[in-house]
């Protein structure tokens, strides 16, 4: 049996047959499918992707029994709040279209967003990954907040229900303190980098000791400025400690792990920077009562004290003790005396012993026993041998009493 047995035989087709070319089908293709296929949403997994030089992204979305090639421009991807990675599940929507040159039929995303999961929500957990890692929520970097502020900066709308709540508390529990409003947008477009100057401004202005930065409840774009990366730099690097108050209680942001110190709400803000001022009078009275019996008690022990020593003896015979102490410097009179006395004769000896000395070694002494000193008259040598003059010398004789003057005629040996 022939093989076209059951087909149309080549010689049969008809002669007026249309024969396209590649590029005409594939045309053909993309004009029917991108005029009849209406935008889609479809979920699946990213792979294969590539963000090109260019700023576009490329990628496949895929399921347990097929793919399909995705594109998303520049100027589209660049809304997206979350980092599109392999793996991740999302959900596209966008224009089926047919790429001619691969003959290859591909969805251009328009929009995407997690799977499972909102978009903020994502955003939210990519950044607070991001700045955890990077140290900003590390503890070592918070600041305590002051004991008794004088001046409160706060950083919020100045007609929203939080600038109110602060100013109630404040007035209420510390009248004295001084606050001061830099009022910014807390949501919609710009909000972030208003809030951001803000703090900025606060810290270069110096005069505050505490930031208060926050608004009230809302859905998590209404408070979405407060988990913008400006924002929470903006915190980390202020001098100045900053309280984060944003929404309720449960309301958690970026704002919150950055900050020294987390209010659940504005007001829980204003009661933590400022202290009661009735708390305080107590505590302040509470302290001088315990300093007033502390110095009750110490006085009523040194009152003891001194009544013990008014009994002791030497209070109760103070002569006796005046006439011991005179017996006492009496009896050390007479010992300085006896010393004194006895040295100076110690003295007096050695004084008579060393005129003894001198007057024995004074060579006038000698003299008066009728010895002479003989010097020449030239040189005034002392003569002490005949050999140390000769004939027609001059000398002279110093004797006890005066001196005379010779010539010598003859020498002796």
């Amino acid at each position: 049996m022939s093989f076209f047995e059951n087909d149309i035989h080549v010689n049969e087709l008809p002669s007026d047959r249309r024969v396209y070319s590649v590029s005409d089908l594939t045309r053909e293709v993309k004009l029917t499918l991108e005029n009849h296929f209406p935008p889609v949403w479809v979920e699946g997994e990213i792979s294969n992707f590539k963000r090109h030089s260019s700023g576009h992204f490329y990628f496949s979305l895929k399921d347990e029994y097929a793919q399909l090639s995705c594109t998303m421009w520049r100027g589209r991807n660049q809304g997206l709040l979350f980092n599109p990675e392999d793996g991740m599940k999302v959900l596209a929507m966008g224009n089926m279209t047919v790429y001619e040159r691969q003959g290859r039929y591909q969805l251009d995303v328009m929009l995407m967003q997690p799977a499972g999961i909102g978009e903020l929500q994502m955003a939210f957990e990519s950044m607070k990954q991001r700045l955890k890692e990077e140290g900003l929520f590390d503890s070592e970097y918070k600041q305590s907040l002051p004991e008794f502020p004088q001046r409160i900066g706060i950083v919020t709308s100045p007609t929203g229900a939080a600038i109110r709540d602060i100013v109630s508390v404040v007035h209420r529990r510390f009248p004295g303190v001084q606050i001061i409003l830099y009022p910014v947008r807390v949501q919609g477009s710009g909000a972030a980098e208003e809030i951001a100057q803000a703090i900025d401004t606060f810290n270069e202005y110096g005069g505050v000791d505490v930031l208060i930065v926050g608004r009230g409840g809302g859905s998590l774009e209404d408070l979405w400025a407060f988990n913008e990366e400006i924002v929470a730099r903006a915190i980390f690097k202020s001098s100045i400690p900053v309280i984060s108050a944003v929404g309720h209680e449960v309301d958690f942001s970026i704002s919150d792990f950055v900050s020294d110190v987390r209010a659940p709400t504005p007001s829980a803000a204003a009661e933590l920077v400022v202290r009661d001022r009735e708390d305080l009078h107590h505590m302040l009275s509470f302290h001088a009562l315990r300093m007033w019996r502390f110095l009750q008690r110490k006085i009523s022990i040194e009152k003891e004290r001194v009544t013990a020593i008014k009994h002791r003896y030497a209070f109760r015979q103070p002569l006796d003790c005046v006439r011991e102490n005179r017996l006492r410097m009496d009896e050390i009179h007479r010992s300085m005396e006896r010393s004194y006395q006895h040295r100076l004769e110690e003295e007096i000896l050695n004084v008579s012993r060393l005129k003894a000395r001198l007057r024995a070694l004074n060579p006038r002494g000698v003299l008066d026993r009728g010895y002479s000193i003989t010097t020449r008259i030239r040189d005034g040598a002392v003569l002490r041998g005949s050999k140390e003059t000769e004939v027609q010398e001059h000398l002279r004789i110093q004797l006890a009493k005066g001196a005379v003057r010779t010539v010598v005629e003859e020498v002796e040996e």
